[in-house]
């Protein structure tokens, strides 16, 4: 293929990906093959969106060495590996996306695959061993997988999926198909378990929570608001995008700039935000799967590493009383913690989740919600195992001081 007209299609490649959701700001990677001898692939650390191709990286297949000043993806091993194992494969995608992210927690393979999905991914999908994202562990894995089935995707332990193709439209038929198959593997347990057909998570998610939630009295119910720090003040805003109040941030009055009246959730985002200095919005997330673990109201720990790159390490529950707002907004930041903590589940009500600004802040409400999802399936099948805390914290200490910065 001509090297300029792959560059566009990996282009074109990320920002679809983007737009469908299966991978995010700087996460995953995209590769297409050019000839027997090499390959382009998107650039470490670099936003889709604004990628052109002028920023894709030419590699050589064999020695991994590559052209020009900038740095190709961390895990252009493991695409070199794809191309050299399979032959017949001239486009690789190496997804985060929700349901293959959730199966990965798990690390069982998917078999018996029928029907269509069978036509377009394999009668299987193995899941490789864990490996530390960008080292030769996780590549390792990846070609153990491939090499013991003819699978087109390979579901990576912890991390999410890799996808290959004949060309970019076949590796998207096939990441497209892994989240339908993954999604099925799960509505299929959840039907052992109960004689109940679903085809939603809700129905995973109501299952779960009867059986694992506490018998305390439930928390008040909160209405969820966002907000952003803008000097010495904040903006709440609906979940519809209407800003409701504007605060200041004075932890010791009430003062209403702009609103109706005084809200009592505001004084839980200011405490939040008079603690952290490096917090500039927060979200309160409402999604399903978070509410879910908020009824539970275990501490979390990372099923999934981008969970601990980007949310923490753990991610404590605390109850926030709108009828005590002063003490319990106190409670509430400390036990979100320093900075190496962006989410604090809240009783019953969800989370909130954190960052520098509304961007990071929904970043981390993607992977928290993402590893909701995780540990209530794994809750459901009884399978699922935290990632080690040496490799959290080690993970969540790169990200904030080198990969949070590459956006």
């Amino acid at each position: 293929m001509d090297i300029l007209q792959a560059k566009q299609i990996v282009v074109d490649a990320g920002k679809k990906l983007v737009e469908t959701g299966l991978i995010a700001r700087t996460w995953g990677n995209v590769s297409c093959r050019i000839s027997d001898t090499q390959f382009v692939i998107t650039p470490s650390g670099r936003d889709y969106i604004s990628l052109t191709p002028d920023d894709i990286v030419t590699v050589n297949l064999n020695d991994l060495t590559y052209q020009g000043d900038i740095k190709p993806s961390s895990e252009k091993g493991l695409h070199a590996q794809c191309y050299l194992l399979r032959p017949e494969t001239n486009f690789v995608i190496h997804t985060h996306q929700a349901n293959a992210s959730i199966v990965s927690a798990m690390g069982c393979d998917i078999n018996n695959i029928k029907g269509e999905s069978k036509e377009i991914v394999g009668d299987n999908i193995p899941v490789s061993s864990y490996g530390l994202p960008g080292t030769g562990k996780l590549r390792d894995g990846v070609v153990a997988a491939l090499k013991r089935s003819d699978s087109k995707a390979v579901i990576m332990k912890s991390h999410g999926a890799v996808c290959l193709g004949t060309d970019y439209d076949d590796a998207f038929k096939v990441a497209n198909e892994v989240e339908k198959i993954c999604a099925n593997y799960i509505y299929e347990k959840y039907a052992s378990l109960t004689d109940k057909v679903t085809n939603t998570f809700s129905d995973v998610y109501d299952y779960v929570v009867e059986l694992k939630k506490r018998a305390d009295a439930p928390a008040a119910k909160l209405n969820a608001y966002d907000s952003v720090r803008i000097d010495d003040a904040i903006i709440l805003s609906d979940k519809e995008g209407n800003i409701v109040s504007t605060v200041g941030l004075c932890p010791c009055c009430d003062e209403l700039i702009t609103g109706d009246k005084y809200l009592s959730e505001a004084d839980m985002h200011k405490a939040i935000y008079n603690k952290r200095e490096d917090i500039g919005a927060i979200i309160h997330s409402d999604k399903e799967a978070i509410v879910a673990a908020s009824k539970i109201g275990k501490t979390l720990k990372p099923l999934l590493d981008d969970f601990a790159q980007i949310v923490g390490v753990t991610v404590r529950c605390a109850e926030f009383n709108p009828n005590d707002t002063i003490k319990s907004s106190k409670k509430v930041a400390k036990k979100l913690g320093g900075k190496s903590r962006n989410a604090l589940l809240l009783k019953d009500n969800g989370a909130v989740c954190c960052g520098p600004n509304k961007d990071e802040a929904q970043a981390t409400e993607m992977v928290m919600n993402k590893n909701c999802k995780a540990i209530l399936a794994g809750d459901l099948f009884g399978k699922s195992k935290p990632l080690g805390k040496v490799d959290c914290v080690l993970m969540n200490v790169i990200y904030r001081l080198k990969y949070s910065k590459q956006k």
